[in-house]
């Protein structure tokens, strides 16, 4: 007998039955990776038990390493030289010093034991979970694209830079080390298709893409795979080798990223990134939740406080009212980073096991809640004023008119 197949039929059933539900129900409104979480919480260990997470742990990383490679593969590093992504470092920072000061509170009263993954947990952004959501919605569009773009790289970034140095299995002087060592691996990669550019590799390369040998779409699962590898064996967390991976994979040229970009869509989230939030769900620990409820209101408040509303002073000047709060919600979506974070907590002994699955529930009721407001106001907007939602035929991802658009 295959072990956890059942539980992979019984996920892949939810992932493919997700879309026709919500096609066949538009009104609802609900974003798609909020229905794998409450699908996985109802078939998972905690409610109906007919499948459980750990039959899929690796697929499920797998979906994990996809959503951040996807997240990676988005963003691009010109963002941080321009004022989006001054914006985004300064946003974040005020992020942190308000997560430190308020953990540091919520310590001394023995509400919590893990400083550190909480305060990092508070500053989190989900991108690679909000991309599909803004995506359908039409929200990736012009200057407000960008700074959505660098905001959520910098709130998934500088988390992980910072768990691998301060959260490191070893320590944090090989907590650098290992950053370094990715960052060189990084740099070197993203040379390399300069290097046989013209080649008979270069040559067989670009004669598999459209053919059964797939072969740069082989080449990016190999890129993920093994940078995913060398993060878990260095000791940091599998998000910092995914994400790295997708900032490469950018970069191998504008003909491999044209060719690769709607394959690694339909493997990412056709396949195994439901995997990654369905078994999310079946590790959320309801029993826990329901023992303390107020402690989920509490990090979910707190997710919105000390992500979201720096976003409404440090883009003052930058965004109109209505792009502010759109912004505010986004930021402060958070869920991924979370699990990773709690499960660092429990396994070193430092997080409570009830504020561990409060966080995790706070991140899923985030990306229930936070997004869902922010495409309602884009909608709103939309409505009132559809003159400045015209896409320029020259510019697909460009708004005609300012970034302050009602």
């Amino acid at each position: 007998m295959i072990e956890g197949l059942n539980t992979l039929f019984v996920i892949v059933t939810i992932a493919a039955a997700t879309p026709i539900v919500l096609g066949l129900m538009p009104r609802l409104g609900i974003p798609a990776v909020v229905i794998f979480l409450v699908a996985g919480v109802i078939v998972g260990p905690y409610a109906l038990d007919v499948a459980n997470p750990n039959d899929v742990e690796l697929l499920s990383k797998m979906g994990l390493g996809f959503l951040f490679l996807l997240a990676g593969y988005e963003v691009k590093l010109e963002w941080f030289r321009e004022r989006a992504g001054t914006l985004a470092i300064g946003g974040w920072f005020i992020s942190l010093a308000i997560a430190t000061a308020v953990t540091g509170a919520l310590e001394l009263a023995g509400y919590v034991k893990a400083f550190v993954p909480i305060s990092l947990a508070l500053t989190t952004t989900a991108l690679g979970t909000l991309l599909p959501i803004l995506r359908d919605a039409g929200m990736l569009h012009g200057r407000f694209r960008t700074m959505v773009m660098a905001s959520g790289a910098v709130g998934e970034l500088f988390p992980v830079i910072a768990i691998a140095v301060f959260l490191s299995s070893t320590s944090q002087f090989a907590g650098l080390a290992s950053i370094v060592v990715i960052g060189l691996l990084a740099f070197g990669l993203a040379k390399l298709p300069g290097l046989i550019q013209g080649s008979r590799i270069d040559s067989v390369v670009s004669r598999g893409v459209g053919n059964t040998s797939q072969t740069t779409l082989r080449l990016a699962v190999a890129l993920l795979v093994g940078l995913l590898v060398l993060a878990n064996d260095l000791g940091d967390d599998i998000v910092l080798g995914a994400f790295v991976a997708g900032m490469v994979l950018r970069r191998w040229g504008p003909a491999d990223v044209n060719a690769i970009d709607s394959k690694l869509d339909a493997l990412g989230y056709g396949f195994f990134i439901p995997i990654f939030f369905i078994a999310s769900g079946m590790g959320i620990d309801i029993d826990s939740i329901a023992e303390s409820p107020l402690r989920l209101l509490v990090f979910f408040v707190l997710l919105l406080a000390v992500r979201g509303l720096p976003t409404m002073l440090v883009y003052l000047r930058d965004l109109s009212p209505p792009k502010r709060i759109q912004l505010t919600f986004l930021n402060a979506t958070a869920l991924p980073l979370l699990v990773a974070l709690t499960e660092i907590g429990l396994r070193t002994g430092t997080m409570l096991p009830e504020n561990a699955a409060a966080l995790v529930g706070a991140g899923a009721l985030s990306v229930l809640v936070f997004p869902l407001i922010a495409t309602r106001i884009h909608t709103r907007g939309k409505k009132r004023h559809p003159e400045n939602y015209v896409i320029d035929a020259d510019d697909d991802k460009a708004l005609l008119p300012d970034i302050r658009e009602p």
